[in-house]
């Protein structure tokens, strides 16, 4: 019964991704107007994710501070490598019209959401009141989070329903995660608590290396004094849910 019950929680969780559908009623050319500060909202809230919430959960399983930033490190340098080798962040053809780093941001959110759902899945096993309140707190995470996540998708290049399709694939990975959690949350030690700074070192590195020079390309200055505005809410956002949750 508590398995049916974590699944239950990841499969809503998983469909809190198609918020995004949102965007399929407005009009294009006041998507285009308001992408570029979405997508400064997503890299706040990656960056405040990431520092504010992921790490300092990762901090509960790995005590010994300088591993736990080890694997921020090696998260970070994850997804470096496959942006330099499998060369996805540089596209010259005139035919590539979608940016490689949406597809990073598909992996690091599928991580994300995996990571997400291990919690669930663990947390369930335990108690069940618990489990419900776990999912509530990564529930009120999810929403600004996927709404900046689909924004970040459309300014990459995607069509919004390939958009929407995609996010959504990627958070069907709570459900899988939910299931590895829930069954080797007492056999194996420290298996989620690796996969969380992993997921932060990639989200880091997508908000810093890809989002944010996307930002610096905007030059009007009372447009850009907005998106660093907007960039701050939310990071802020992520803080004052943390607070909350």
């Amino acid at each position: 019964m508590n398995l049916l019950f974590a699944l239950i929680a990841s499969v809503v969780v998983s469909l809190i991704s198609l918020i995004g559908a949102l965007a399929l009623v407005i009009k294009d050319s006041l998507l285009q107007k308001i992408i570029i500060f979405l997508v400064a909202f997503a890299a706040g809230a990656l960056i405040g994710g990431a520092f504010l919430e992921i790490i300092p959960e990762a901090s509960e399983h790995i005590k010994d501070m300088t591993l736990l930033f080890l694997y921020v490190v090696l998260g970070y340098l994850l997804f470096f490598i496959l942006e330099k080798y499998l060369h996805w962040r540089h596209c010259h053809s005139p035919e590539c019209t979608v940016h490689r780093f949406t597809y990073l941001n598909i992996i690091g959110d599928a991580v994300h959401n995996f990571t997400d759902g291990l919690i669930i899945g663990a947390v369930f096993l335990i108690n069940v009141k618990v489990g419900i309140a776990a999912t509530l707190a990564i529930i009120s995470h999810e929403i600004p989070h996927e709404l900046g996540n689909f924004a970040v998708l459309v300014y990459g290049g995607f069509s919004k329903l390939k958009a929407l399709l995609f996010n959504f694939l990627s958070s069907i990975f709570a459900v899988v995660g939910t299931l590895v959690g829930y069954y080797f949350a007492n056999t194996i030690s420290g298996f989620s608590g690796i996969l969380l700074p992993l997921a932060a070192g990639g989200f880091i590195y997508v908000a810093s290396c890809d989002l944010i020079p996307e930002l610096h390309k905007e030059e009007d200055g009372k447009k850009s004094a907005l998106i660093m505005v907007v960039f701050t809410f939310g990071i802020f956002l992520m803080y004052l849910l943390k607070k909350i949750g």
